[in-house]
């Protein structure tokens, strides 16, 4: 009969657990702001906390040009990429000009290069040059942080 009790114990405080896990993930899916929540709160931000929203506006709109594309929504898919470039440029004047986290913004920046050469392989001809595009401008805005961050003293 305790054999029972514990058994019954254990298996109402596992359910507790999972049951209190899924509240926590659900509360969190909540929480989480959505891209044009970001957006709007890039503008009011200090300086030094720009880099970090833009980078996460870049990477959603990333993730979504990158849904959009294998849904064939070419145009929307455009748009995405388009936030992508401007806002890793954002994230890099911000950087720059604060003197933080552009490292931190290098290292995003060359992962998102890294999604997009993956994905123009992915997408139709047509596509490609609006993807080559955005590569072409995110290797800018790595080659102005890498130089900024690793410039010889005396040098401009």
């Amino acid at each position: 009969m305790l054999e029972k009790r514990n058994f019954l114990a254990a298996w109402i405080t596992v359910a507790a657990i999972v049951a209190l896990a899924g509240i926590r993930l659900t509360a969190a899916a909540k929480e989480q702001p959505t891209v044009e929540d970001l957006k709007a709160r890039v503008i009011s931000a200090p300086i030094g906390e720009r880099p970090k929203l833009c980078l996460e506006i870049a990477e959603r709109q990333l993730d979504a040009a990158d849904k959009l594309f294998t849904a064939t929504e070419g145009e929307k898919a455009q748009a995405a990429l388009a936030d992508v470039v401007a806002f890793s440029e954002q994230a890099r004047d911000s950087a720059l000009q604060s003197g933080k986290h552009q490292k931190q913004t290098e290292i995003s920046v060359r992962k998102m290069v890294r999604k997009l050469t993956e994905l123009k392989h992915a997408v139709t001809h047509d596509e490609q040059a609006g993807v080559q595009n955005a590569v072409d401008r995110l290797e800018r805005v790595r080659d102005d942080l890498l130089a900024a961050m690793f410039h010889k003293k005396g040098e401009k």
